[in-house]
């Protein structure tokens, strides 16, 4: 385990701009539906960075993106309500309560942001 904290600064960043998101502007509906799935994949990969030293980047890409994928898939199953969180509002939220291929489509466009930013440091 290591601390890195560029990634650290990173995801605390993107971290406070997903809760703006969801609260300050959450009535920007695109800001929110869309853009917010984009993000949330590049924080789950910046918090990883943040503690453990991975290698393979493009591996790590790969498994926040298909973590995102049955995340969303669970939603549609219910996931959230099989597991009694119905009435908790921050796990409805974190977990969600409806699929979309749209949020799938996101996450790719997350993981494609990733995948860009590390060619262009190369």
């Amino acid at each position: 385990m290591i601390f890195n904290y560029k990634y650290f600064l990173t995801t605390i960043f993107l971290f406070l701009a997903e809760v703006s998101i969801a609260t300050v502007f959450k009535d920007i509906v695109w800001l929110r539906a869309y853009f917010g799935d984009v993000l949330v994949v590049i924080l789950i990969y910046t918090f990883i960075l943040t503690f453990l030293e991975i290698k393979n980047k493009t591996l790590l890409n790969i498994g926040v993106f298909l973590f995102a994928c049955v995340i969303e898939f669970a939603q549609y199953f219910h996931f959230a309500e099989w597991l009694g969180l119905k009435d908790n509002k921050i796990a409805m939220i974190v977990l969600g309560n409806s699929f979309s291929w749209i949020d799938i489509l996101c996450y790719a466009m997350g993981s494609f942001c990733i995948f860009t930013f590390h060619k262009i440091l190369k």
